[in-house]
C-alpha cells in the first residue's frame, strides 16, 4: 500500500533525486526535480522517500496564459529597473551645468552634471523599454511598429548632442546613420 503525499511535500526519487510535489492526480504525482530543472510524472506506486511532509491539501489553481504573461512582464520590468551603471566621461566629474538666461534680471540655474547625466541615461533606458513594448505588442501591425520605431530613432538622433557626456561610445545615442 502506497502512502498519499500532499502538494508541497518534499520527496526523493531513486532516479531523479530530490523534488517537490506540485500536483497530485488520481494515479500519479507531478514532481519538480532540481536535477531535471523541470517536472516529471511519477506513478504513485513508485518508491518515493518522504523528506518533508506538507500540511497543504491539494491546490487546484488554473494558471492562464495571461497570468504567465503578467508574471513575465513583472520579472522583466524588475530586471530592466536594475540596469547597469553607465559611466560618465571623467572630464565631467564634479562639473556644473549652468543655465544662463539672456535677461540679466533672471537668475541663472546650476545643476551638477552628474544629475543631468543620470536624467539623460534614464530617458535612454525608458526609450529602450518603449521599443521593446512596441516590438512585442500584439495589436500593432508591422507597419505601425516600423512607424513608431522611426519616431524613436528620431528621438535618439535628437539626443546625440549628449553623447559627449558618455565615457564609452558604445553607450551613445544613435539616430539615423549620416544624420548625427
Amino acid at each position: 500500500m502506497s502512502t498519499e503525499f500532499n502538494t508541497g511535500s518534499r520527496v526523493e526519487h531513486p532516479g531523479f533525486g530530490k523534488g517537490v510535489i506540485v500536483s497530485v492526480e488520481a494515479e500519479y504525482y507531478v514532481i519538480w526535480f532540481k536535477s531535471q530543472q523541470g517536472t516529471k510524472i511519477v506513478n504513485k506506486n513508485e518508491n518515493l522517500q518522504l523528506l518533508t511532509v506538507s500540511d497543504n491539501g491539494p491546490i487546484n489553481i488554473t494558471v492562464t496564459l495571461g497570468d504567465i504573461e503578467d508574471a513575465l512582464e513583472r520579472i522583466l520590468n524588475r530586471r530592466i529597473d536594475t540596469s547597469e551603471t553607465i559611466p560618465m566621461a571623467i572630464k565631467w566629474n564634479k562639473g556644473t551645468l549652468v543655465f544662463k538666461p539672456a535677461e540679466a534680471e533672471v537668475q541663472s540655474k546650476e545643476i551638477p552634471i552628474e544629475t543631468f547625466f543620470h536624467k539623460i541615461v534614464m530617458v535612454r533606458d525608458k526609450l529602450r523599454v518603449m521599443e521593446q513594448k512596441i516590438n512585442a505588442h500584439k495589436m500593432l501591425t508591422d507597419y505601425e511598429k516600423v512607424e513608431l520605431q522611426q519616431y524613436i530613432t528620431g528621438i535618439y538622433g535628437s539626443l546625440t548632442t549628449f553623447n559627449i557626456l558618455f565615457k564609452d561610445s558604445d553607450h551613445h545615442f544613435k539616430g539615423v546613420v549620416g544624420k548625427e
